[in-house]
């Protein structure tokens, strides 16, 4: 089995593939796993470190929206498993074009190339934010799309892509949505490692308006492991939430950081409240629960704990030091070993596309 995972050297995707890689799927064991990352200020080589010299992994630097390199790789992959996003609300709000760009024309190259290459699945990993806000209960799969930020609407806009391309070409695609994520590896730019960072270096932290947004909390193993699930048993044109169970205000997080670092409230700086800014997301998982058995395993107290002893423990992962010297393939070159094994045998030929119509 291959995979193509995109966005794999970013927060999410490496922790997914450094967890298939070291057999923490059993369903994927002995599966060839190829990362295609344009290697963005978020995305790094370091956090695929443990796994790059694996000879299941074939890593290549490219960009989503390259329509002759996805089609090359993605010939000769049975799956899909898209990560690659434009994924940060306040970049957005200043300037939507990259957004746009990657989430919205990237995806939907993928979808082409895929429907194309007859995939034998394409999961497509999308989040709670295409909801807009909730003021109370919590959003089933089926709730409309009603988002209020830049980086919601590319995604929102990604996902109606997704289940166009199975409805019409019958591209076997399932959407997983999932809560905020927190854990090692993820940039310093989302709130928990912001925050941490900037305590680390003695530096005040942001907080937003009244602090009283709310966000439900997901350990990126427990997000990873959903997926796996979701890729191997979900149902094609179906959407899977994948939630962590802890519901907390920003200010309530923001107690628990403090606690954890030992410093008071006076490292706290009240900012005025971003532009549009949600004020709760809530997701119901008992349909992920039900058909696949997924629970979330990491307690928030001991995930949060760890995470923080992570940032203490590898400042030159966070503060931008010059990165290590690592193999990468490029560009047609990483395209070409990834087709120099041969596709599995009975491979559907490729879906034709219709003939244009006046």
């Amino acid at each position: 089995m291959r995979l193509l995972v995109t966005g794999g050297a970013g927060f999410i995707g490496s922790h997914f593939v450094r967890r298939l890689l070291t057999g923490a799927y059993p369903a994927f064991t002995g599966a060839e796993v190829v990362v295609l990352d344009k290697l963005t200020y978020a995305g790094r080589l370091e956090n695929l470190a443990p796994v790059l010299g694996s000879p299941s992994l074939i890593f290549v630097h490219g960009d989503i929206c390259d329509g002759p390199l996805v089609a090359d790789l993605m010939d000769g992959s049975d799956m899909v498993v898209h990560f690659a996003a434009e994924s940060h609300v306040d970049r957005s709000v200043a300037d939507a074009a990259e957004f746009v760009r990657t989430n919205v024309l990237g995806t939907h190259t993928l979808l082409r190339a895929a429907t194309d290459a007859a995939v034998d699945r394409f999961v497509y990993i999308s989040t709670d934010e295409v909801y807009g806000s909730i003021d109370s209960g919590s959003w089933t799969e089926d709730a409309p799309l009603e988002p209020n930020s830049p980086y919601s609407a590319s995604k929102a806009s990604s996902d109606l892509l997704a289940r166009s391309f199975h409805r019409t070409h019958g591209l076997p695609v399932i959407i997983t949505r999932c809560s905020n994520n927190y854990g090692p590896h993820q940039f310093p730019e989302k709130l928990i490692p912001r925050f941490v960072t900037h305590l680390l270096n003695g530096t005040k932290v942001p907080l937003y308006g009244d602090g009283e947004n709310v966000r439900d909390w997901l350990h990126v193993d427990d997000h990873c492991r959903g997926i796996a699930l979701v890729a191997e048993r979900g149902r094609p044109g179906e959407i899977y939430h994948i939630g962590g169970g802890t519901e907390l205000s920003n200010r309530e997080l923001t107690a628990r950081l403090l606690d954890l670092l030992g410093v008071d409230w006076s490292m706290v700086e009240p900012v005025t409240d971003r532009k549009g800014h949600d004020r709760r997301y809530s997701l119901d998982i008992s349909k992920i629960s039900a058909e696949l058995g997924y629970a979330p395993r990491v307690p928030f107290e001991e995930g949060l704990a760890q995470t923080v002893q992570w940032y203490v423990e590898n400042r030159t992962l966070w503060s931008h030091s010059p990165p290590p010297e690592l193999p990468v393939s490029d560009g047609a070159s990483g395209a070409e070993t990834a087709r120099s094994r041969p596709l599995p045998a009975g491979r559907r030929p490729p879906r034709p596309w219709p003939a244009a119509s006046a």
